[in-house]
């Protein structure tokens, strides 16, 4: 089981300026759990997401001499990718890529056709770096804006990537409109057809849903989900205000419950759990 910690997602949206110290401070008791991977900056246009303007200096503060955690980056186009590709403490650059063609314009100005081409050459810029690039399926599971959207639509999107060697996917339910039953069909379906393709889950949820989600997930064969302690953030798109990032704590219950061992280091988890509520409310 890979857990994800998205503290990226988390912070992205929040307008009050977080500082630079109290980022660095929680993502470092982040490291100390034990998650597979933290999805922890993006290097995208400070114009767009003032937040992140300072994950360089985030970057170059961290200390991973003392985790097994490998670190995450969000890039929008080449140019982003350029610069994370090149930091050595980054192993993953992550790409949004929408089934959704208002969504993809509205997130990185971009088509569908033109986001396909900056990420092939994303992906080639991953390979001469030794980084993996995840591609994110923003709009996986459906979308508000009556773009045409249907499951073969998402099995032809996981050709072309296959197509483009992309090793990691994560189906993303960006404004939280994923069925149960849906979510099952894409992932039996997904796994088995592209078996050398990695599935996640970045599901976005409400606080009486998250668990028929993350079962259906599950019991269709997926081990990645992304998640953020205590459910903050999630898009801004979402009509409902309760729709947020799965909660980490609760996906952490679940595997618990039924036996999947995650090998985290509790003490740490619940510094971090604290230290989100300051984090989140600074």
């Amino acid at each position: 089981m890979k857990i994800v910690e998205c503290p990226r997602d988390a912070t992205q949206g929040i307008k009050s300026k977080i500082a630079t110290e109290l980022k660095i401070t929680y993502l470092q008791h982040l490291l100390a759990v034990g998650f597979h991977t933290l999805d922890f900056g993006s290097y995208v246009s400070a114009k767009a997401i003032p937040q992140m303007a300072d994950t360089p200096q985030v970057l170059d503060a961290l200390d991973l001499s003392y985790t097994s955690t490998k670190l995450l980056a969000i890039v929008a186009n080449l140019r982003g990718a350029e610069q994370a590709a090149v930091q050595e403490k980054i192993s993953y650059l992550g790409f949004p890529l929408s089934l959704s063609e208002t969504f993809q314009q509205r997130n990185t100005r971009k088509s569908i056709t033109e986001a396909f081409t900056e990420l092939a050459r994303i992906q080639d810029l991953c390979l001469q770096r030794n980084k993996t690039l995840v591609t994110y399926l923003s709009m996986g599971f459906g979308n508000p804006y009556q773009d045409p959207w249907s499951a073969e639509t998402v099995l032809n999107f996981a050709q072309k990537l296959s197509n483009l060697g992309i090793q990691i996917i994560s189906l993303s339910d960006t404004v939280g409109l994923a069925q149960p039953a849906t979510i099952q069909y894409l992932f039996q379906n997904l796994i088995p057809a592209f078996p050398q393709i990695e599935f996640g889950a970045h599901l976005h949820v409400q606080p009486l849903n998250w668990l028929d989600k993350v079962k259906a997930a599950y019991n269709a064969g997926c081990t990645r989900f992304d998640g953020a302690l205590k459910g903050f953030g999630g898009c801004p798109m979402a009509s409902d205000k309760l729709t947020g990032n799965m909660a980490t704590e609760n996906l952490v219950t679940y595997f618990e419950n039924i036996g999947v061992p995650l090998n985290f280091n509790k003490k740490a988890f619940e510094t971090a759990l604290t230290l989100a509520g300051t984090v989140f409310t600074s």
